[in-house]
C-alpha cells in the first residue's frame, strides 16, 4: 500500500541534522517557533556518524595502543595486540550514544523530526521523499528555511568511490582489519590524519601528493614538524605527483600509478587507496533552482553574514555555505541563522576562529599569522614556547612542537596563534578567547597559570613575545 503525499506546514524547515542544522533547529525551537528538521540518513550528519567522532576515536585508540607499546624509555615494556574490528565497534558504541543523543535534543526541545530527502518545490515549498518502497511524499510549506546539507568527499577522474579497493574518509573508518598496504592521495588534514592513524596500526602507508608539501596552507615549521613525525612511523611521502589510474595487481592487491607535471610516472603496491582530496558541497540534491537560490561555480551555496542566502527567507549554514568548513563553524551559522529568523541582531564574525588538525602531533590555529598581521597593515610581534622546555610536556613524553603567540606591537592586542604539539587542540581556546575579547599579552601573562601543564606555554609564549621569558630564551 502506497502512503498518499500529505501537505503540512512550519514556521521553520531545517534540511540536514548535522552540526548546523540540529543546532539550528534547537536555538530555533528555544525561541518559540514552530521548527521541523528533515534529515535523510543520520542524526549528527557526517561529522557525528563518518568524519570528526569517528575519526577522533580511531585516532586516541590508535594512539594509545602505539604509546603503550614504544614507552620503554619510561620503563614500560609492553606489546599490545591491537583487535581493529573491536575497536571499530567502540567507535559505533561512541558514534550512537552521540547521534541518539542529538535525536533525544531535538525532540525535548520540540523539533518536529521528519525523516527523508527534501527538494525545493519554490522559494516557500518543499517536497520530501520518504525512504523505502510505499512510504510516499509530503510537502512542507515553510516560513523560513536553513539549508544544512553539509558536504561530501571528492572524487578524482579513474578513482570511483563504488570500486571496492578505493575508499573515502568514511569507508576507511568502517573498516574491520588493518590493510597491509595503503596508498593515501593527498596530504591535507584529513589524508594526514589517516595515514599516522594507520601507521600506528602497522600498515605500510604511501602518501601522494600533487603540490610540493603536506598539509598546504599551514606555515612551514608547523607542515615539517607533523611530516617529520609522520616520516617516523614510517609513511613514506611522494610529492610533486598526481594519481592518474588503479589496476589489479598481480598479488591479489592494486597498483596505483602517479604521474608528474613533466609526465614522469611511478607505482605503488597496495590492498587500498585512500582518495583524500577535499569535500565539495551537497547540494545538487535540492533542486535550489526551483527556489531561486543562488551558488557559486563549485556548488556552495553564496551567504551574508547573517547566513542569509540571496533569497531572503532561506539561510545555508555548515559545510554547503563553504569555507571555512568546521563543523564548530556550522553550529555557530545555525544559531546566528534561527537568531535572525526570530528577529533578533545576531551576525557572524570569523575574526576568532579556532581550526585543529588531530594530527601527531596535533596543529591548532587562530586568528593572524605573522605574515597576515604585517599583511592587515600592524606591527606583529612574535613570541614562542617550545614543548620542549615544558615540565609538563617532558613527564608526558610529547615534546615535539611549540606555542607561537602573533600580537600587534603597539597595543599589545593578541592577533593571533599557532599550536603545534600535544593536546594543542585543547590549549587554542585561551588563544581565541584572548583574540574575541581584544586580551593583551599582558593580559595573558598576568593570569596566573596552573603548574604544571601544557597551559603555561601560552602563558611563556607570550611573555616571550614580551622579550621577559622566565623558561625560554627570548627573541
Amino acid at each position: 500500500m502506497v502512503v498518499g503525499d500529505i501537505s503540512t506546514g512550519t514556521e521553520v524547515l531545517v534540511i540536514g541534522a548535522g552540526p548546523g542544522g540540529y543546532v539550528a533547529a534547537i536555538r530555533a525551537a528555544q525561541k518559540g517557533l514552530d521548527t521541523t528538521l528533515v534529515e535523510r540518513d543520520a542524526y549528527g550528519g557526517t561529522c557525528l556518524n563518518h568524519g570528526c567522532i569517528p575519526s577522533k576515536a580511531y585516532i586516541t585508540a590508535t594512539g594509545l595502543a602505539h604509546e603503550v607499546g614504544n614507552a620503554e624509555e619510561m620503563g614500560i615494556h609492553a606489546d599490545p595486540a591491537v583487535d581493529v574490528a573491536g575497536m571499530r565497534d567502540w567507535k559505533d558504541g561512541v558514534v550512537d550514544q552521540l547521534t541518539g543523543g542529538v535525536e533525544k535534543l531535538c525532540k525535548a526541545n520540540g523539533v518536529n523530526l521528519v525523516e527523508g530527502t527534501a527538494r525545493f518545490d519554490s522559494e516557500t515549498k518543499v517536497r520530501v521523499a520518504h525512504g523505502g518502497e510505499g512510504q510516499g511524499s509530503e510537502t512542507i510549506e515553510f516560513d523560513h528555511c536553513i539549508v544544512a546539507t553539509g558536504s561530501r568527499p571528492m572524487e578524482i577522474p579513474g578513482f570511483s568511490f563504488a570500486d571496492e579497493p578505493v575508499l573515502s574518509s568514511r569507508e576507511a573508518l568502517a573498516l574491520d582489519s588493518a590493510p597491509d598496504r595503503l596508498v593515501v592521495v593527498g596530504a591535507g588534514y584529513i589524508g594526514m590524519e589517516l595515514s599516522t592513524t594507520y601507521a600506528k596500526l602497522g600498515t605500510d602507508v604511501t602518501v601522494v601528493e600533487m603540490l610540493d608539501s603536506a598539509l598546504p596552507g599551514y606555515e612551514d615549521d608547523i607542515a615539517r614538524t607533523v611530516r617529520k613525525r609522520a616520516e617516523s612511523l614510517g609513511v613514506d611521502f611522494h610529492f610533486g605527483e598526481g594519481a592518474a589510474e588503479w589496476r589489479e595487481g598481480n598479488d591479489g592487491g592494486i597498483v596505483v600509478a602517479t604521474e608528474t607535471d613533466s609526465g614522469e610516472r611511478s607505482e605503488y603496491a597496495a590492498d587500498d587507496v585512500l582518495v583524500a582530496v577535499g569535500r565539495e558541497p551537497v547540494s545538487d540534491t535540492l533542486d535550489l533552482d526551483a527556489a531561486g537560490v543562488e551558488t557559486d561555480d563549485r556548488g556552495f551555496v553564496e551567504t551574508d553574514d547573517q547566513a542569509r542566502t540571496n533569497v531572503e527567507s532561506i539561510f545555508a549554514v555548515g559545510d554547503v555555505a563553504g569555507e571555512p568548513m568546521l563543523a564548530h563553524v556550522g553550529s555557530k551559522e545555525g544559531i546566528v541563522a534561527a537568531e535572525v529568523i526570530a528577529g533578533e541582531p545576531a551576525a557572524l564574525d570569523y575574526q576568532a576562529i579556532p581550526a585543529a588538525v588531530f594530527t601527531d602531533p596535533e596543529i591548532a590555529t587562530v586568528g593572524l599569522t605573522e605574515s597576515e598581521a604585517a599583511e592587515e597593515g600592524f606591527t606583529p610581534v612574535v613570541g614562542q614556547m617550545p614543548f620542549n622546555a615544558s615540565g609538563r610536556a617532558l613527564t608526558t613524553g610529547h615534546t615535539e612542537g611549540f606555542v607561537r603567540v602573533v600580537a600587534d606591537e603597539e597595543t599589545g592586542f593578541v592577533l593571533g596563534g599557532q599550536i603545534v604539539g600535544p593536546e594543542a587542540s585543547e590549549l587554542v581556546a585561551e588563544l581565541a578567547l584572548a583574540v574575541e575579547m581584544g586580551a593583551t599579552l599582558e593580559d595573558v601573562t598576568s593570569t596566573i597559570h596552573t603548574h604544571p601543564t601544557l597551559a603555561e606555554a601560552t602563558m611563556e609564549a607570550c611573555e616571550n613575545a614580551l622579550g621577559q621569558a622566565i623558561h625560554t630564551l627570548n627573541r
